[in-house]
């Protein structure tokens, strides 16, 4: 199929309004680095993000699935293909009853921890700070100050494959697999359209004053006015990142644009210009003191697309 043609397929599924041909993921990612994907598309609902799903595949075009671009290192020269951006229109968060709290993928986890203090729901300010989506936190298992998604998450909604198609699933969190940064929805390509989390009583002052502790230690220790995907690597078991990085002494150290950063050392930020050629080569400079210095092999936690 010709690109004109494919782009024309898109167009009839999402709307030609909801097909960005060459946009700039500098704009959709946090780290504010990035080149062209090749088609941005924003679905309106599920359906929609199944037929786009099943046309790449039909068309043999590669895809991905973007959130608020958080936990993510685009490439300089962009992406070939679709990146589905969910973001946008699937950002509803809804309180139901027995202490449930529904969220579409795309929700930030700023407001579901809002929604749910304001409902009177605990369990959810660890993730408050957290600057990223549902659909992003249950894909990695995301955590922060000693909780983590998959110690809320009742089901995970799933668009997964079957056969040479795909159909929308409720998967039980006893069926996710999460692990450390980890899901079974991550390891088997599948696409998480929503969550429901399992919350518990709790009054609403009390829980504004836990995320207010959390936002405070956040931003004290962390290097938030800069440009970053979060946490550059996984935590090795026994230790952590950033005291690794600290002890082979590349806290500060540069490639280019790229910097780790000098208030938090399990950051690598962007100080202005820098390139996913510099934010790579700074990993792995990073990575090679560290394993030369303790022995210890650090692995990215940012995702590293290509």
């Amino acid at each position: 199929m010709s690109a004109p043609s494919f782009e024309k397929s898109l167009q009839d599924i999402v709307g030609s309004q909801n097909v960005r041909p060459d946009e700039p993921l500098v704009e959709h990612t946090t780290f504010r680095i990035g080149g062209p994907a090749q088609w941005l598309v924003t679905p309106r609902s599920e359906d929609e993000v199944a037929g786009v799903v099943s046309t790449c595949e039909a068309a043999g075009i590669p895809w991905r699935v973007l959130g608020l671009g958080s936990n993510v290192l685009a490439p300089d020269e962009g992406l070939d293909g679709v990146t589905l951006l969910l973001a946008d229109n699937f950002a509803a968060v809804e309180v139901l009853p027995g202490g449930l709290v529904r969220a579409a993928a795309g929700a930030t986890n700023a407001d579901v921890a809002a929604a749910a203090r304001d409902a009177g729901l605990a369990g959810y300010e660890f993730a408050s700070g957290i600057p990223g989506t549902i659909g992003g936190a249950a894909i990695m298992n995301a955590g922060a100050y000693e909780g983590q998604f998959s110690d809320v998450a009742v089901e995970v909604r799933c668009l997964v494959p079957d056969g040479n198609s795909w159909h929308i699933a409720n998967v039980p969190a006893v069926e996710a697999a999460w692990g450390y940064r980890t899901s079974r929805m991550m390891r088997e390509g599948w696409v998480v359209l929503g969550a429901t989390l399992q919350l518990r009583a709790d009054s609403p002052a009390a829980i504004a004053a836990r995320m207010e502790e959390l936002r405070e230690r956040r931003e004290s220790k962390q290097p938030l006015e800069m440009p970053s995907a979060g946490s550059t690597f996984k935590r090795p078991e026994g230790h952590f990142a950033g005291a690794l990085i600290q002890e082979a002494g590349c806290q500060g150290l540069r490639v280019g644009g790229a910097q780790v950063s000098t208030k938090h050392a399990g950051f690598v930020v962007n100080t202005g210009d820098a390139t996913a050629a510099d934010v790579l080569a700074l990993i792995a400079e990073v990575q090679r003191r560290v394993h030369e210095t303790t022995g210890v092999q650090l692995k990215p936690e940012v995702r590293l697309w290509q």
